[in-house]
């Protein structure tokens, strides 16, 4: 009896260790190394790049995206837009009474980081489901790639491709 209840008091003691070690080794506890810190806030910025667009709040796309003439764009239909003004002009579409974003969906998302810290690229498959005027306007089974910056300790996207499968 005695034997039995030592060691449930050293299993109470060595469990939350050995819960704490299991925990650690998935990645669920404990503090968030800087490559996976950085990983999440790419995440957040590739989904504010698009997101913004269902309250249309143009300073969370701005705050995501490089304000300046290095910015570039290429769209499925071999549109390029070069540089921040440029992509500016857009902004009557997406403002519009008639462009509603209804929702968006990242698959397959892929994250590189460089060994810098300061680059980071990425690949997924977008759909973009929105309105125009009441009908479908949507970038569905897109691929995204991208590439981003570390400025000012901010993640920000300064060249982006969406393309669409050739079938």
């Amino acid at each position: 009896m005695h034997t039995i209840k030592s060691l449930k008091s050293v299993s109470l003691l060595v469990m939350p260790g050995i819960v704490a070690v299991l925990l650690s080794a998935c990645g669920k506890s404990g503090p968030v190394s800087g490559t996976e810190q950085d990983r999440l806030l790419i995440e957040q910025t590739i989904n504010s790049s698009i997101g913004w667009a269902k309250t249309k709040d143009l300073s969370l796309l701005y705050s995501v995206i490089a304000n300046d003439t290095s910015f570039l764009e290429v769209h499925p239909e071999g549109k390029v837009v070069s540089g921040i003004d440029e992509f500016r002009k857009a902004e009557a579409f997406w403002m519009s009474p008639d462009f509603q974003a209804v929702r968006y969906v990242i698959r397959d998302l892929r994250i590189n980081i460089s060994e810098s810290g300061t680059v980071a690229w990425w690949f997924c498959i977008l759909d973009d489901i929105n309105e125009w005027k009441g009908e479908p306007a949507n970038w569905e089974d897109t691929r995204w790639t991208g590439v981003m910056e570390k400025r000012d300790g901010r993640w920000q996207i300064v060249q982006q491709h969406f393309s669409f499968g050739g079938g």
